[in-house]
């Protein structure tokens, strides 16, 4: 056994990480389809207008604004209907002195009109149309280029693409866009007593639980997850899953970074690379170990499915979202009671998971070895360092997940 010598406080070992995480450069192109989500690595600006024409902004009759003054209910103007234009359709003739056509929505604006009066504010007089309201020039129409002109700015490089400015890019016909690549974060589960799963159980092994949930945070935080075999404890198999993996921008390992004597994460920093901390003021994950090889990023994660996966929200996401230029993740959050007393550990940061049932908080937690001690649990509550106990009925900030 090697005890673990210090830990550090959270905000440390997320600012000693954070410092080390570079923001991936490579770019690509990428359909604007699968763009959602994805940082863009140019400025996109406009070649065209948009909408490329004038166009009626409701259902009704192009008019020329300054035929209809005066009209009222009692008192209604005439005009005569000169055609009809449907969304797509190209006007056949322009619109004069007394004159309208009907068009809908989304449809090009006649020559000589410069207004469109809604549809409720008309009746129907045989080949006539008798306008009960007056409008102004410029009313209810999309101008050209009024959304989007030649020369505007729709994307600047760093942008975060979300549907609107995918919705943008669809504007201006673009098919593709230039991304920065996910960076590819290798996910390594080790242990003798991982089984993958579908396997049949051998005596004294669970499943590997781990893999999956780190690719999940992985990938839900703008990398690409490169899911690795189990690794068994030997240094010598952990070596080879560094040197084989060149081009991860971080390997994650589960397991291998606690104090038993198979725990061989920490000499295969201390061999190959720097360790910049192993040990954390927090429950659960308190073992977490991290490090670098070269430009890589080494995380030695806790075995423990809720330790691991407590720790990958906490510590891992942040890292991750950095290397991939997407910004901080914002985590809702509601205001609840705790439903029972629990008691902390003073010195370290305590993530406790609760259930949320009519604005009460219930404590999820079972052990740092259930999965289920997050399966089941809608939030977290963060109990201080320095607070040693909370109080039934207290009020908490929980942390949805």
């Amino acid at each position: 056994m090697r005890p673990i010598k210090r830990l550090i406080q959270l905000d440390e070992a997320l600012r000693l990480s954070l410092e080390r995480a570079s923001p991936v450069k490579s770019t690509e192109r990428a359909s604007i389809h699968q763009a959602s989500g994805r940082v863009a690595a140019e400025d996109v600006v406009s070649r065209i207008s948009v909408p490329p024409f004038s166009r009626s902004a409701m259902d009704g009759y192009a008019v020329r604004a300054k035929d209809t003054y005066g009209a009222g209910k009692l008192q209604p103007v005439r005009l005569s209907k000169r055609d009809v234009i449907y969304a797509g359709s190209v006007p056949r003739r322009p619109v004069g002195r007394g004159e309208c056509s009907e068009i809908a929505t989304g449809a090009m604006l006649p020559k000589g009109a410069d207004a469109v009066v809604m549809v409720e504010d008309t009746e129907i007089d045989g080949d006539e149309v008798l306008v009960a309201n007056a409008v102004h020039p410029g009313e209810n129409v999309s101008k050209k280029g009024e959304d989007i002109g030649p020369g505007t700015k729709v994307i600047s490089a760093g942008d975060l693409l979300n549907p609107s400015k995918v919705g943008a890019m669809a504007a201006l016909g673009m098919k593709d866009v230039e991304v920065y690549s996910r960076p590819v974060v290798a996910v390594v589960p080790t242990g003798n007593e991982i089984a993958p799963v579908g396997a049949k159980l051998k005596p004294g092994q669970v499943y590997n639980i781990n893999g999956y949930t780190l690719a999940s945070v992985v990938s839900a935080n703008g990398c690409e997850a490169r899911i690795l075999d189990i690794v068994d404890d030997s240094l010598p198999d952990l070596r080879k899953v560094v040197k084989d993996n060149p081009d991860c921008e971080a390997i994650v390992f589960s397991g291998g970074s606690s104090v038993g004597e198979r725990d061989i994460m920490l000499d295969l920093l201390e061999e190959m690379g720097e360790v910049v901390f192993h040990g954390v003021a927090i429950k659960p994950g308190k073992p977490t170990l991290f490090g670098t090889v070269g430009r890589q990023l080494v995380f030695g994660m806790p075995g423990y499915p809720t330790a691991c996966l407590s720790n990958a929200y906490i510590l891992l996401a942040p890292v991750l979202r950095k290397l991939a230029r997407l910004p901080p993740k914002e985590a809702a959050s509601v205001e609840a009671r705790m439903s029972k007393r629990v008691v902390s550990t003073t010195g370290r940061t305590q993530f406790l998971t609760v259930r949320m049932e009519q604005g009460t908080a219930h404590p999820a937690f079972k052990e740092s070895g259930a999965i289920t001690s997050m399966a089941f649990a809608d939030g977290y509550v963060v109990i201080p360092a320095d607070v040693d106990l909370l109080e039934k009925g207290e009020k908490v900030t929980v942390h949805l997940l």
